[in-house]
Order: structure tokens, then C-alpha cells, then sequence
């Protein structure tokens, strides 16, 4: 096997590694959209976001077929699973709003880093038809991890008062 043959492989392994991660964080932010009745700019941005994802998803199978390859399901189903199991373990905390609201940050960043290195493997591969799908779902990620930066004090906040005044502030 040549070099260029294992460099394709990595940027395979990291095509199928940002769709199973994709699918994942649908399975954590679908249940917590449900869940934010008194926080209704971090559901509305979350369902934007499930938006773009979903749309993330889509660019991602693009590239799959542009390189003639596919997702790997079982990883997907794997981690979507584990995703979803996550998501409900918060839901039993009482400040589910908070952990939920961190652990989104925290993810966002992986996401970026995930889409920065692709966008970097891509070129080379010669995968250049990639590299504009790649940026756009980064521009998405970043600007999201950009949001919940700037609205976690606002959260927190919200959080807090709803809780001195006795009412329910998880969700």
C-alpha cells in the first residue's frame, strides 16, 4: 500500500468519525429541545441548530459519495445510542439546564476541531470538492459555540432566579 492510500484511509476513518458524531449530537439535542419550557432562545437555537445538523449530515454523505465511499451505520447506531443515554441521564439532574447547556459547549468545540482537521486531510487527499461543505458545516459549528458562550451567563442566570424563587429551573 502507498502512502497516499493511507492518508485517504485516515480521511475516511475521519469522514465516518464526524457522521457517527453528527448523528450523535442529534440524539442529545432532539430530547433537551423538548425539555426547555422557560428557556425559549436556547430551544429556539438548539432547533436551528438541529436544523443544521441534520444539513450537516447531508453534506457529510455528499463527501461520501464524491470519494466513493459510505457511512459506517454500526458506528452511528453506536454512538447515537450512547447519545441518547447521555441526554436522559441529564434529564434526571436538577440542574439538567446547566449540564446540558456546558456539555453543548463542550461538544461545539469538538465539532470544530473534528471539521478543521477534515478541511486540513482534504487537501491532502485531493479532495478539494470537499473543502466548501467541510467549511460550511465549521461556519455552523462555530457560530453555535459562539451562542452558547455568549448565552450561558444568561442561562445560569435564569437558572439561579428561578431557583431562589422556589419554581421548577431545570428545564
Amino acid at each position: 500500500m502507498d502512502h497516499s492510500d493511507d492518508t485517504r484511509d485516515i480521511f475516511i476513518v475521519g469522514l465516518r468519525n464526524a457522521h457517527a458524531m453528527e448523528n450523535q449530537a442529534l440524539s442529545v439535542m432532539r430530547p433537551q429541545v423538548e425539555r426547555l419550557e422557560h428557556y425559549p432562545d436556547l430551544k429556539a437555537m438548539l432547533q436551528r441548530h438541529i436544523s443544521e445538523t441534520e444539513g450537516q449530515i447531508v453534506r457529510l454523505e455528499q463527501i461520501f459519495d464524491m470519494v466513493d465511499e459510505s457511512p459506517s451505520g454500526l458506528k452511528a447506531t453506536l454512538l447515537s445510542a450512547m447519545g441518547a443515554m447521555a441526554s436522559m441521564s441529564h434529564s434526571l439532574a436538577s440542574d439538567e439546564v446547566l449540564k446540558n447547556s456546558m456539555a453543548n459547549y463542550m461538544f461545539e468545540h469538538f465539532e470544530i476541531a473534528a471539521y478543521t482537521s477534515l478541511i486540513t486531510m482534504a487537501g491532502h487527499v485531493g479532495a478539494a470538492s470537499a473543502v466548501p461543505l467541510l467549511e460550511q458545516s465549521l461556519a455552523e459549528e462555530r457560530r453555535f459555540a459562539d451562542w452558547l458562550h455568549d448565552a450561558l451567563p444568561t442561562v445560569t442566570d435564569t437558572f439561579m432566579t428561578r431557583t431562589a424563587a422556589g419554581l421548577q429551573a431545570g428545564v
